[in-house]
């Protein structure tokens, strides 16, 4: 890889971390439920450069985040880094389609609150402030266990978060736009 590609790379890598960053804060600010929108440049950079220029744009991002929101947002960078991972061995062979997004979103449905449960767990008792908390709220009252009522709210949160974040991305990345800045020198 060239200097330059890989200069500008790590520039886009950067970008990506910050629209995570805004997105992410603007959505948690607003308490939407079942949005998080904190993946999309993790997603994108994963698509069109590979899983390690993903994990680190994912890393990036939760470093980032501690400033605003606490060295506790840290841990979450595992969730981000099995977001790249996933969305780059879907991204492999003609690329993040449509079809593909879908699918990884699914996954990224039951992978990230796999990982991300016990972390929330944890370190917020189920509980982060997020819109989600309405429904994990839900659950524990409906008698299920804290651990039940936190996988399966994040789970339905992530459905809709993670299926949105990989179709948008996959839809984007066709503009001729978005290409034209992939692929200028």
């Amino acid at each position: 890889m060239q200097i330059h590609s890989r200069t500008k790379i790590i520039v886009y890598c950067a970008i990506a971390a910050v629209i995570n960053l805004v997105l992410g804060e603007a959505v948690g600010l607003l308490h939407i439920p079942l949005l998080f929108l904190d993946t999309l440049g993790t997603i994108y950079i994963a698509a069109n450069f590979g899983i390690g220029w993903g994990a680190m744009t994912g890393f990036l991002t939760n470093a980032l985040m501690v400033p605003f929101s606490g060295i506790m947002e840290l841990p979450f960078a595992i969730v981000s880094i099995a977001v790249a991972i996933v969305v780059g061995l879907f991204s492999k062979g003609k690329g993040f389609t449509l079809s593909k997004a879908i699918i990884a979103g699914l996954i990224l449905a039951f992978v990230a609150p796999a990982i991300g449960t016990p972390i929330r767990l944890w370190l917020y008792g189920g509980f982060t402030g997020s819109g989600t908390d309405l429904l994990i709220f839900t659950l524990k009252a409906s008698g299920k266990s804290m651990l039940t009522a936190t996988f399966m709210g994040t789970v339905v949160g992530n459905f809709i978060d993670k299926i949105l974040s990989c179709v948008v991305i996959s839809m984007l990345q066709t503009q001729p736009r978005f290409q034209a800045i992939l692929h200028r020198s």
